[in-house]
This record gives structure tokens, sequence and C-alpha cells, in this order.
């Protein structure tokens, strides 16, 4: 329940009109192929990220694997 009030926002207290916004000075800013490198980098930092944490919990199991063993 929510307090009288109070309103509830989007993602990092942002709506969705304030994205819009947000989004066009970027294109405004740096051009529509500048932004979209930008995302393209962004996206692969992230993927990058989640495969070197993949990547920790499989040598823990290979460790606990030849842990066993001996």
């Amino acid at each position: 329940m929510e307090p009288t009030g109070v309103l509830t926002a989007g993602f990092a207290g942002l709506g969705f009109p304030e994205i819009i916004v947000i989004a066009l000075v970027a294109v405004l800013l740096f051009g529509g192929k500048k932004v979209g490198d930008l995302g393209k980098g962004l996206g692969e930092g992230i993927r990058n990220f989640k495969d070197a944490l993949k990547g920790g919990e499989e040598e823990k199991k290979e460790e606990e694997k030849v842990a066993e063993k001996k």
C-alpha cells in the first residue's frame, strides 16, 4: 500500500517521457550512428561480464570435482 501523495516511478525514478527526452538529447548530441555504437559496446560489455561470471562458476565446479576424486 502506497502512502498518500506518492507516485510510482519507472526505472531509477524516471518515467517514460523523461527517458524519451534523454534519448532524443543523446541522438542530437552524438548522432544516430554513435548512439548505436555506444549501445552495441554496452551490450558487448554486459555480455562479457556475464560470461566472466559464468566462467568463474565453471572453474569452481571443476575444482570441486578434482577435490572429490582425491
